[in-house]
This record gives structure tokens, sequence and C-alpha cells, in this order.
């Protein structure tokens, strides 16, 4: 296990370059703070996030780098679908990212609780699947609902450039014992659109880890977005809909809030 439980990588305002730390106060909602302008101090990380140790060097953050409602069957297995690298973004003051061909009115939030695999595996029981967990973080899952529903393959309108925050804070596995047991929420420009629990999940985290690790090998690093509560905009009445300066929030206990704003691309 690593050394550190509250990681975050971060610019630093003593030298400019790029961190790795563990967050000095672990009661704070860096997310927020990073928004309300309020100082964030870490301990430097020697190391990977895999190896990293501790040290007493301190540093402060320059700039932080579902079915029911949608009338669908249950289904028999994980749904998967992949996102490239160019879709991963950080927290605030990061944008979320739309492109020309999603300026439909039709961009979409999805409030998910995201697990990094610590360890490399394959065929991965059920009951020792947690063990494989590096940590948990935020993650907003935006989708192009127009790009999304003319296809089966959902890839594409899940993985525009910019689209797919995550943070602020990666906390470990053996801070969060029970991933099963955290309440999530999205808000939309102040409005709580999402307010979930991770127990109503579908498949548990223990469970899409085994399954798809069926045959085949989860490196260490991989990211899992792990499912959306009721609330997404595409369903609601009145749609809501992610519109150029709007903020999306996605709050999760004891991970804190990942703030973005959200950016219609010009080119």
């Amino acid at each position: 296990m690593p050394y550190w439980t509250h990681l975050i990588r971060f610019i630093a305002v003593e030298d400019s370059l790029v961190h790795l730390g563990q967050l000095v106060d672990t009661t704070r909602d860096i997310g927020r703070d990073s928004v309300d302008g309020v100082e964030i101090a870490a301990y430097v990380i020697e190391g990977t996030i895999f190896d990293g140790k501790v040290t007493k060097e301190i540093l402060h953050v320059k700039q932080a780098h579902n079915l029911k409602e949608a009338n669908l069957a249950i289904p028999k297995a994980p749904i998967l679908f992949t996102k490239p690298r160019t879709a991963l973004i950080g927290p605030y003051p990061a944008a979320i990212n739309v492109p020309k061909c999603a300026q439909d009115d039709t961009s979409d939030y999805e409030a998910e609780l995201c697990v990094v695999i610590g360890k490399s595996g394959r065929d991965i029981p059920e009951e020792e699947a947690l063990e494989y967990v590096l940590g948990y973080t935020a993650s907003n899952d935006v989708s192009a609902r127009t790009l999304q529903l003319i296809t089966t393959q959902w890839s594409f309108s899940k993985g525009l450039d910019g689209s797919c925050p995550i943070g602020p804070v990666l906390i470990a596995s053996s801070v969060i014992n029970d991933p099963q047991a955290l309440s999530i929420q999205a808000i939309h420009n102040g409005a709580t659109v999402q307010d979930g629990h991770t127990k109503d999940m579908i498949f548990s985290i223990k469970k899409q880890i085994s399954y798809l690790s069926q045959g085949t090998t989860l490196e260490a690093g991989t990211l899992f977005l792990t499912g959306t509560p009721a609330g997404i905009g595409h369903y609601r009445e009145p749609r809501v809909v992610l519109k150029d300066g709007d903020e999306i929030s996605i709050q999760i206990d004891q991970i804190g809030t990942l703030v973005n704003k959200v950016r219609y691309d010009t080119r």
C-alpha cells in the first residue's frame, strides 16, 4: 500500500513545477478551496503514485492540474466503453471542452465514483477485487447525447477531447474501506441535479473489477468510471444542458468536490 492517503498532482507556488503531494489538512474539500481561493498545502511525495513516500517538505498549490429513469432493462453484465487519454482533464481551473460537433444543447453530466487500479491482475476473484484498488476519486462522464444515441458504440460520444474531468484528490483505498457507502451528487450552477448513493449501484465495485478482468489484464493505472445515479440532464423535465460558462460539480463523501466550468470550443 502507498504511504500517502490523500494524493494530489499540482503546480507549486514556490517553484512553478509539477509535484505529487499529500494534503496537509485532509479534512478540507480542496475542490471548493481551489475555486474559493483558499490556500492549499501539501507534503511533497517522492516517487510515483504506486511507490511514492511522503516527505516533510511542504509546498502550496498554484494550479490543481442511469437505467430506471431511461426506462431501460437492467443489464445482465456491466456495460463497457473506453475513453481515450485525450478526454481526461483535471479539476478547476481546467474547463470541460464542448467541441462544435456537440454544441447542440445535448451535452450532459454524469456524476461517478472513479476507481484507480493499483496493481495489474487478470481473472480477479470478486472477494479479492478491492485489493487491486489504489484509490478513489470523483469523475464526470460528460456525454454528447445526440452522438451517443445514434449508435450502440458509446466511446466516441463519451470520449471527446477534454470531456472527462477527474479529481480533485485521490483517496487511498486504506481510507475508504467500503466504496459502496458513499453519497454522490452533481451540482449544476448551484442546483443539485443528482443525489444518489453508491450502495444503489447495479453492479458493485468488486463485481465490476472481477467481471472486466475475465481473460483480460487490468493494468496498474487503469481508471474505472463506475456508473451514475438518477438525475442526468437528458431525462430531466425540463432538460438540463451543459452550456458555455456553466459550472458543474461532482461531490462524493470522503473525497470532496470536483469543480469544472464548461467551455464551448470555438475552433
